[in-house]
């Protein structure tokens, strides 16, 4: 495949680049074909925290002569290592006790990410980062783990929520163990709607054992986990490498591509698998195997490779990277014409500020569907209305 990011490439900084090169490159046999003269050290170091990627990055420059390696940056990456392997190794323990708590009440669960999934694609549960850990239950057990997880001494991230709208607009909630300083969170559905996807069952009939724990901890088939982690990746711009050097073990693992031809009519993300392919094999030499080739062919694809390459270059995070027309208009992209046609549907379900806007006596709650569009008619009146006011009273009390 030819490179679609020539001109791209060439223009991100050389801390990027050094980054990349020694990500993609074998720790037995590493080579770096850039100069060191003008690395920026800090900034390489912001960039391996950025990406989450600083613990495989320390994995294979402790291997190496560091001579041109300052040494503040190689103690700096071992320390961010040595938290993050004890960390690991908490969630791993949690994982464990939350898997025992929701089997002994009879509520099927599975692992998502964490240290499950660092095992299973890296072979060692150091090499992955992890900030928290993400369970997938069904939808109908949701009231019975709030009660255990209660008990169990997590709190439940408060979310404001109107005529049960989290179920079109939401896909989890966090609960945060105070004592433990252990974010968990729930899920219910693998992404937001309108994202297609299989139902938990259809999910928990090709679900694997970990050989990671003692007690029975399941995670996600092989082929869903993968599709499930380009999902993830591609509706999170792939702005942190972590996401792409999951698609790269995974790749070279191997996939069975008739698998994942039989899976993507429900998970319908062709656009999204070949821009994965096309991002890891363009910036981390993942090689593609056999049939994947057809996907990263597709015109889709290639614009998507193209649109995310900016949030990788970029160091924004999440929150600031989401508040942007440039992100919004890029997840808009990632959408199918039912996905798109499903979006504008959900925007018609009324929300917790259309109650603050006007406020009806429950019986007639069932208003706020056909009042919805006036409302956000006439509270982007009043807000351009206010922010005028302000402007001007600003204004007035400068002169």
């Amino acid at each position: 495949m030819d490179n679609i990011f020539d001109s791209d490439l060439a223009q991100i900084p050389k801390e990027l680049s050094l980054l990349l090169e020694i990500l993609k490159t074998d720790e037995d046999n590493i080579q770096i074909p850039i100069s060191m003269n003008e690395i920026d050290w800090g900034k390489f170091l912001h960039l391996a925290l950025h990406h989450r990627v600083y613990s495989l990055i320390y994995s294979k420059l402790k291997k190496l002569d560091k001579e041109w390696i300052p040494s503040y940056v190689i103690r700096i990456l071992r320390q961010e290592y040595k938290e993050n392997t004890f960390r690991m190794l908490l969630l791993t323990g949690e994982m464990e006790q939350i898997s025992k708590l929701f089997t002994e009440n009879k509520i099927p669960l599975l692992y998502l990410k964490g240290p499950v999934i660092a095992a299973d694609l890296y072979g060692d549960i150091s090499l992955r980062t992890s900030r928290d850990l993400d369970v997938l239950i069904p939808i109908t057990d949701l009231k019975r783990v709030d009660e255990l997880l209660l008990n169990f001494g997590y709190e439940r991230e408060k979310r404001a929520s109107f005529l049960n709208e989290w179920k079109y607009r939401d896909h989890h909630v966090t609960y945060i163990h105070p004592q433990k300083n252990i974010h968990l969170e729930i899920h219910w559905r693998l992404q937001r709607r309108p994202s297609m996807e299989p139902n938990f069952f259809e999910l928990w009939e090709r679900k694997r054992l970990s050989k990671l724990t003692t007690y029975p901890v399941y995670f996600l088939g092989e082929e869903d986990l993968f599709l499930f982690l380009i999902s993830h990746g591609a509706r999170h711009g792939w702005f942190r490498l972590r996401w792409l050097l999951d698609i790269d073990r995974n790749l070279r693992k191997g996939i069975n591509i008739e698998k994942i031809n039989l899976l993507l009519k429900d998970y319908h993300n062709h656009n999204m698998l070949g821009q994965a392919i096309i991002l890891a094999s363009q910036l981390l030499d993942t090689p593609i195997i056999g049939d994947m080739q057809i996907f990263t062919e597709r015109n889709g694809s290639k614009k998507l490779a193209r649109k995310a390459l900016y949030f990788v270059k970029g160091t924004e995070s999440l929150e600031e990277i989401m508040s942007t027309k440039d992100y919004k208009r890029y997840l808009y992209s990632l959408k199918s014409n039912k996905q798109k046609f499903l979006s504008i549907l959900i925007l018609f379900y009324p929300s917790k500020v259309d109650e603050k806007t006007l406020k009806l006596p429950k019986l007639l709650h069932f208003l706020y569907f056909p009042l919805r569009p006036l409302l956000w008619v006439w509270r982007k009146i009043v807000g351009k209305f206010s922010k005028k006011w302000n402007e001007n009273n600003t204004t007035t009390k400068i002169t």
